[in-house]
């Protein structure tokens, strides 16, 4: 796309994380309608192929599920401890279990707090807050 951001020589820009899961739909309704995610695309480019990317609200990190990429074949619920910063973990986790989230109580560890979180596959989420972070 002419919007997207240069790629700077010498940089590697990570873009994108496979999430392998069972049912594409199930996750698409979980990423969407309960995290929040916003759905980038959903397309069957080929007969068994199917790519359904979100990116978080404020990340230029995005997740895809597919099928038909042999080369991405994970077992779904393998994936462990992707982070999502925020700046209010109390906030978000109410939020997430406002939508039928199962959110672990938020754990302090030496001043950075931690709330855990799993998709219907059993792959598994990290809330983060960083409390020296600043806040855009």
């Amino acid at each position: 796309m002419p919007t997207d951001p240069p790629v700077t020589p010498g940089h590697l820009q990570f873009e994108l994380v496979p999430v392998p899961v069972r049912d594409i739909d199930r996750a698409k309704a979980f990423y969407a309608d309960q995290v929040g995610f916003t759905l980038d695309v959903d397309v069957e480019p080929a007969p068994g192929v199917r790519v359904v990317q979100f990116t978080p609200p404020g990340s230029s990190v995005s997740i895809k599920l597919s099928t038909g990429f042999p080369q991405l074949d994970m077992e779904p619920g393998t994936l462990r401890g992707l982070h999502l910063v925020v700046a209010d973990i109390e906030a978000e986790r109410n939020r997430l279990i406002a939508n039928g989230i199962d959110v672990r109580p938020v754990e302090d560890v030496r001043g950075v707090q931690f709330a855990y979180f799993a998709d219907p596959d059993g792959n598994t989420w990290t809330l983060q807050h960083l409390p020296w972070r600043p806040i855009r």
